[in-house]
């Protein structure tokens, strides 16, 4: 596609000049790496549960396929379309996930996913991309729609979510949600009072979960205090990045990936820490700062405010839950199993992040003749210059 002509007005052409092709590449950078760990990570593990070696490769080969198709398709779509697509997605979303409480299957005693031919899917992963942009045109809306009640039935939906996600229970999707809710709400202008009540509600929500579900309880006491409880998989973990050192051990000689069951999924980083060192660990953690850091910046310059709200929640969704992974990884954070956008092993993880990136780019992408004034708002009529005089 580089060497598209300027001349070129096809859809796909004028696509490739105008979308952030940076961010794109990033996207392929990071699903090289996915397939990279995935060979070195995943032959142990399958080895260990007694299935085939070549099992976890095969699906994450079909599942990243996927995940680079749907970001280039939904990068293709106009503002409309990513509204469109984001209110099916939510409707869906939300049905499946209440699904989950009533037919899901039951893992580690929580109900979270949906058991199908051949993968298993996690309907609230695909709440986070679609509640981000729903919420979006609700906030943005209300102000050139008067009759629409915009905030209110935005907190309705998210008061759904609460109760869905609880039910199941997933504490971590749901801190992961409200966070992206209340950066939205900030970014949207809501009153500096409002926002430091709504921090207050998440902390009393957090004490709430600690005193009540004895998982979260486990997780941050061993947080706490290190000496209390079992620390195998973080103790693991941290002796592969020792192990690593700068420059790593090599490709397939850590020994990690055979001493932790989810060393293919949430302790993924770990392996390339000891098998590629700390200056690949970086570079990784570098690419997702570029994403994030450039997707911001691109904001300053956007006068439309639902791109500018939905593309916030968008990136901020992404970026936290890299960073949930990776710190927890390190043990900087108590630990959350959640995924390393498109490197650790799993579909739905792999498809949703990938609409999340789709939608960023399709809304973020330069749109030329097309108008960026929010509706509602009028430009001012230039003033007539003077009349040239005629012979």
């Amino acid at each position: 596609m580089a060497g598209m002509s300027r001349v070129d007005t096809s859809y796909l052409a004028r696509w490739w000049r105008n979308v952030d092709r940076v961010t794109l590449c990033c996207v392929g950078v990071l699903i090289g790496f996915g397939y990279v760990l995935m060979l070195a990570a995943s032959p142990a593990v399958a080895t260990r549960i007694g299935a085939s070696r070549d099992m976890f490769i095969l699906k994450q080969v079909i599942f990243l396929t996927l995940a680079g198709l749907i970001v280039t398709g939904t990068s293709l779509l106009s503002l409309r379309g990513v509204r469109r697509l984001a209110a099916m997605g939510f409707v869906l979303a939300v049905a499946a996930t209440a699904l989950t409480l009533v037919h899901g299957v039951e893992i580690k005693g929580a109900r979270r996913w949906i058991a199908l031919p051949m993968m298993s899917v996690q309907p609230s992963e695909f709440l986070k991309p679609c509640f981000a942009v729903v919420t979006a045109w609700l906030l943005t809306e209300r102000r050139a729609r008067r009759l629409l009640p915009g905030l209110p039935i935005a907190l309705g939906l998210f008061a759904a979510i609460l109760l869905l996600l609880k039910s199941q229970p997933d504490i971590g999707m749901l801190s992961v949600i409200t966070t992206v809710f209340m950066a939205q709400l900030f970014i949207d202008g809501l009153n500096l009072f409002f926002v430091g009540a709504g921090v207050g509600c998440m902390v009393a929500a957090f004490l709430g979960a600690y005193m009540v579900f004895p998982h979260v309880r486990s997780r941050v006491e061993r947080f706490l205090h290190p000496n209390v409880g079992d620390h195998y998989q973080i103790d693991t973990a941290l002796r592969a990045f020792g192990n690593g050192g700068l420059m790593g051990r090599g490709p397939g000689e850590g020994r990690v990936k055979d001493l932790l069951p989810d060393a293919h999924a949430d302790f993924v980083f770990a392996v390339a820490g000891e098998e590629f060192g700390m200056l690949i660990c970086l570079f990784i953690i570098g690419v997702f700062c570029l994403i994030v850091v450039r997707t911001l910046l691109k904001l300053l310059r956007e006068d439309d405010p639902f791109v500018v709200v939905a593309s916030t929640g968008l990136i901020t969704g992404f970026g936290l839950q890299a960073f949930v992974n990776m710190g927890s990884t390190l043990h900087l954070i108590p630990t959350k199993g959640m995924t390393l956008p498109f490197i650790s092993y799993g579909g739905s993880s792999a498809m949703s992040v990938a609409l999340t990136i789709g939608m960023v780019l399709a809304l973020t992408r330069h749109r030329v003749g097309e108008s960026r004034i929010p509706r509602g708002r009028v430009m001012p009529r230039p003033a007539p210059g003077p009349r040239r005089a005629t012979a």
